[in-house]
């Protein structure tokens, strides 16, 4: 898997917050960089593929460790045509 380029804590945070703050922070970040995120809200293992899917973001995996879930999302740009 590639680096992720940030890493983003919203441990103690619960739906949707962890959601809005992605959001938030890829806005940040260049297409194709990749997002770690940690959360501890079960909620997001279903949550995070569908925000996704439904702004066109990769959803690359998730990662449980310990009740931590580590999930990464790339950033993809939108290419617009002249």
């Amino acid at each position: 898997m590639n680096e992720a380029a940030n890493t983003l804590d919203t441990l103690g945070l619960y739906c949707p917050m962890p959601i809005i703050l992605t959001s938030q922070k890829l806005k940040e970040l260049k297409g194709g960089d990749i997002l770690e995120v940690l959360s501890d809200d079960e909620g997001i293992k279903k949550d995070m593929p569908v925000w996704c899917k439904s702004t066109g973001n990769e959803f690359i995996q998730i990662i449980e460790d310990s009740g931590i879930y580590k999930v990464y999302v790339r950033k993809v740009t939108v290419e617009t045509k002249a």
